[in-house]
């Protein structure tokens, strides 16, 4: 990987500070002094410690290795954008983002591992950065490489990456805009999350899309946080449980075979360009399906 950079300005700075300015991660600098990777100035190989002014700055990284436990999977993947660092995919429901003791062979990891390879791409671990649960379907932003993963880092940390969702849920929900919040943690069994005031900040906003006759009402969701489960969990607190959402206590006897949420808008500012990106995904054809018969 090479990365080049123009410093126009004369005012001294070492290149370790030249480089956290541009968001290099405190990993990939320290991975730096020990000789993994290199960086140029005007062409000429410098320490981290010199001071630079004007010049071109260029910053190599080896390639990081593969995982030969992840295979590669030749299903089918949705690209809905892509370019040198990253790739948004629409991610169909029942597909795990990341390989798991249930499924080491074909999730979303397994098929961009393959795309990458196809590319003739020489960095072959893509890291998912919103991560989606198997069951939602919707849009997923995966780094290409890790220094793209570190650079948006801090988009993750402050919850800036804008992340909105589609549920369907049952009941009707009176209040057409509100906000769920109420901290999570893990349930006593271990298995999913539940409001308790041990837990984690958690915030989710909503609004009402349409109500689906008496029986359910289509929301919009914001998270503000990120926690495992939140819309699903925050919703079942409030009476309100996803379609098909078994663990949260969902209706399980509507036709659907997974919980009805949907991530529908993806945002986020790239951190190489510092352009604004923003992508949109259709409604899957079960949710489809689900709306129209729970309005007839």
């Amino acid at each position: 990987m090479k990365f080049t950079w123009n410093k126009e300005s004369d005012e001294k700075m070492t290149l370790k500070k030249f480089l956290k300015n541009k968001g290099v991660s405190h990993r990939t600098l320290s991975s730096l002094k020990k000789g993994n990777g290199k960086v140029l100035v005007d062409g000429k190989k410098r320490s981290l410690s010199i001071e630079v002014g004007k010049g071109k700055i260029t910053l190599i990284l080896p390639p990081e290795k593969s995982d030969e436990n992840v295979k590669m999977s030749k299903e089918p993947l949705d690209i809905i954008y892509e370019d040198s660092n990253w790739l948004v995919v629409d991610k169909p429901p029942l597909l795990s983002s990341v390989p798991g003791p249930s499924n080491r062979t074909d999730t979303l990891v397994n098929r961009v591992k393959f795309h990458l390879w196809q590319q003739k791409s020489k960095d072959l671990v893509p890291h998912v950065i919103t991560r989606l649960d198997r069951d939602t379907s919707g849009l997923v932003l995966v780094a290409k490489h890790r220094f793209a993963q570190g650079l948006i880092n801090k988009q993750v940390e402050e919850h800036s990456i804008d992340k909105k969702y589609l549920a369907v849920v049952e009941g009707i929900i009176t209040e057409k805009h509100g906000i769920i919040d109420k901290p999570l943690g893990p349930r006593e069994n271990g298995i999913g999350q539940m409001v308790t005031d041990t837990g984690k900040i958690a915030k989710t906003e909503y609004w009402v899309r349409e109500y689906l006759g008496d029986k359910a009402t289509l929301v919009e969701c914001k998270l503000h946080t990120g926690r495992t489960h939140q819309i699903r969990a925050h919703f079942s607190s409030i009476n309100h449980a996803l379609v098909g959402d078994e663990l949260y206590g969902g209706r399980l006897d509507w036709g659907l075979e997974r919980q009805a949420l949907h991530a529908y808008q993806l945002a986020y500012v790239d951190p190489f360009t510092q352009e604004e990106k923003l992508f949109k995904s259709e409604m899957p054809k079960d949710l489809e399906n689900l709306i129209v018969r729970l309005k007839n």
